[in-house]
C-alpha cells in the first residue's frame, strides 16, 4: 500500500528545517530550504506556532488536470509524480494547487512537488513529521488540529 506524508506533530516542531533541508539536498540538490517540497512556516503573531505546508495527496490532484502536457501524473494512494521532460513551465499546476504547495524551480523552470518519498520524515528529529498508508484515518488529518490557548 502506498504511503502519504501527513505532519501529526507540529506542536514539537522546533524550526530547524532539517525536513526542508533534507529534501532540497536529496530530492533536488540544492542547499537551500527554498528548494523543498515542503515548508515550514510560523503561523504568525508573537507565540505563533510552527506549521508544514505539505502536499496533502489528493486522491484527485487539480495539479496533474491543469497541465496541459501530462507532465504530473496521479500516483496511486494520492498525488503526483512529475516527469520533468514533458514539463514545458507553464506553472498552470502551481495556480491549480488548492494549498498553494507546489513550489517552482527557476533552476530546471520545472514545479517542486512532493514525491512522498518520506526523506523530510527520516531526517526530522522531533518526529513531527509521518509517513502513513494512503486510505488510513491519519493520512486525512495531515495536521493536528490547532491548539487553543485562552488568554491570561
Amino acid at each position: 500500500m502506498p504511503k502519504v506524508l501527513t505532519a501529526p506533530a507540529m506542536s514539537r516542531c522546533i524550526g530547524c528545517y532539517s525536513c526542508m533541508l533534507a529534501c532540497a539536498r536529496l530530492n533536488y540538490a540544492s542547499y537551500s530550504p527554498r528548494h523543498a517540497a515542503l515548508q515550514i512556516r510560523t503561523q504568525g503573531g508573537l507565540q505563533g506556532r510552527l506549521v508544514a505546508d505539505i502536499c496533502r495527496a489528493c486522491r484527485e490532484p487539480a495539479c496533474a488536470e491543469a497541465c496541459p502536457t501530462g507532465a504530473l501524473k496521479p500516483r496511486s494512494g494520492g498525488g503526483v509524480r512529475l516527469s520533468e521532460q514533458e514539463c514545458i513551465g507553464c506553472r498552470a499546476c502551481q495556480s491549480a494547487c488548492p494549498l498553494q504547495v507546489i513550489y517552482w524551480s527557476d533552476k530546471s523552470r520545472t514545479p517542486i512537488v512532493c514525491k512522498q518519498c518520506g526523506v523530510c520524515v527520516r531526517y526530522c528529529p522531533h518526529d513531527c513529521l509521518a509517513m502513513v498508508e494512503a486510505g488510513d484515518d491519519d493520512a486525512e488529518a495531515v495536521h493536528e488540529s490547532p491548539v487553543e490557548v485562552a488568554d491570561a
